[in-house]
């Protein structure tokens, strides 16, 4: 048995941690936010429906969890949202759908200081790697995460934002032909047109915020010597 256990290649299963640990961080956060900021605007829907937690399976969507694996951008079951409970019905949708890329953009500004702050302690050995090899993947697909939710296509965040900036009549028309925007994303989604896109944008910003890992790793420093 001990020969079996010898055998077995642990990089399979460093990947697939290093795969699914992101998403199950990043999901979950961009998920309760939505229904965090709905709440606090007056909407209690997603709080009854049990979604306020960080619990990934109350908002894995199995397609959206696959195309997040195969094109490493993706989304979650949408979080119920009644915009007749807010005083002001498009200025609260906006705010709420603006809170999940929000989050992770500020999730990810801080997993960029921790992996600074922790790389003096865990830069060498195959366990400090690890996770710092986790930390950046965790960083890496929460920015990816807001990117990708910020494009203004049916049912992603970004259409959102756009549609309450619109007047009356034309946000009415808009969401009557809403649920279509999925195909739209699909096609844009295995066409690879928004891919080159996309990782321009992360790996933009990614470059901006760098200077959190230089601060990080300079304080991370002070605290070793």
């Amino acid at each position: 048995m001990s020969g079996f256990f010898q055998q077995l290649d642990t990089s399979v299963l460093t990947d697939a941690l290093r795969n699914i640990i992101p998403a199950i961080l990043c999901i979950p956060l961009h998920e309760l936010s939505h229904g965090f900021v709905a709440l606090k605007l007056g909407d209690r829907t997603a709080k009854n429906a049990g979604r306020l937690t960080m619990n990934p399976l109350k908002h894995v969507d199995i397609f959206g969890l696959i195309c997040m694996a195969v094109f490493r951008f993706g989304w979650a079951k949408p979080v119920p949202v009644d915009m007749r409970n807010f005083r002001n019905p498009k200025r609260g949708m906006a705010l709420t759908a603006l809170a999940g890329p929000v989050s992770n953009v500020l999730f990810c500004l801080v997993l960029l200081f921790l992996f600074g702050l922790l790389a003096p302690f865990l830069g060498s050995g195959s366990v400090g790697t690890f996770f710092l090899d986790l930390i950046s993947t965790t960083a890496v697909l929460s920015i990816s995460l807001a990117v990708f939710n910020v494009i203004p296509v049916p049912p992603l965040d970004g259409s959102k934002v756009l549609f309450s900036l619109l007047g009356d009549r034309a946000y009415k028309f808009i969401l009557r032909y809403e649920r279509y925007g999925m195909i739209l994303l699909i096609v844009l989604l295995t066409s690879g047109v928004l891919s080159g896109p996309m990782n321009r944008a992360v790996s933009f910003l990614l470059d901006r915020f760098s200077f959190l890992i230089d601060a990080g790793y300079r304080l991370g420093l002070l605290l070793k010597y």
